[in-house]
């Protein structure tokens, strides 16, 4: 099996030395590069090329946000393999939340969740969806559901706005009553593994579903899904 390749960049040695450690421990992942800064960092991902970079939002030199920003448009401009960005933080306020994935960070959990729990963020990161800690996930869907209809910024609008030409389809609900149940425990912060536990259902059928949810919403992940879902007033 092909191990995910995993850049560390946190400028707590003893931090970044324990996870370090910890993922070297897992079959599934391959620790590639590391950096203790954000200038750092950005060379280490110009070089590596990761599939996943766990980023601490509080780097002392050049911000995870900025690093985000920087590194996701040098690989606009570049081209190739498309890194997924991990932002690891200690803070779950909306401005840092926010600021993270109108930067084009893809997944964001705080500093204090599990290994395991970290192992299944960086596989479903590296799948190409969102992991957002439950703590996280209400940050950021609070915030959504309190913009008005008619925000623009188009660097939030993926993940916040609903775009005008889906209200007309978001008016009636095009998902199943499975789907429904699928989609609210999304919204909940729900792992896969944990939807298939609470739906007595395999996590290839929770799989299934949740590419259906994707292409009925013209959501580009599990994050947008939820979000549109909310605002759409499908979950409460």
């Amino acid at each position: 099996m092909k191990k995910i390749r995993v850049v560390l960049i946190e400028d707590h040695d003893l931090t970044r030395v324990g996870l370090k450690t910890a993922l070297q421990q897992s079959e599934q992942v391959e620790v590639v590069g590391e950096a203790s800064n954000g200038r750092q960092g950005l060379q280490v991902l110009k070089l590596t090329r990761p599939d996943v970079a766990i980023v601490d939002i509080g780097l002392p030199d050049i911000d995870g946000i900025e690093l985000t920003q920087q590194f996701k448009e040098y690989l606009r401009v570049k081209g190739g393999q498309n890194t997924k960005i991990l932002i690891l933080t200690m803070h779950d306020n909306k401005d840092a939340v926010m600021g993270a994935f109108s930067a084009g960070a893809d997944s964001y959990s705080v500093k204090d969740v599990s290994i395991d729990r970290l192992m299944e963020a960086i596989q479903v990161t590296s799948e190409g969806n969102s992991w957002i800690d439950p703590v996280i996930a209400r940050t950021v869907l609070q915030q959504a559901q309190n913009l008005p209809g008619e925000n623009k910024d188009a660097a939030t609008v993926t993940i916040n706005a609903v775009e005008p030409e889906y209200k007309e389809f978001l008016s009636t609900c095009p998902l199943t009553e499975r789907e429904l149940e699928v989609l609210e425990l999304i919204v909940g912060g729900r792992s896969n593994a944990e939807i298939a536990e609470k739906l007595y259902i395999t996590v290839g059928t929770v799989k299934t579903h949740v590419r259906s949810i994707l292409n009925k919403l013209c959501a580009d992940d599990r994050t947008q899904a939820a979000v549109r879902a909310l605002r759409s007033g499908w979950i409460e």
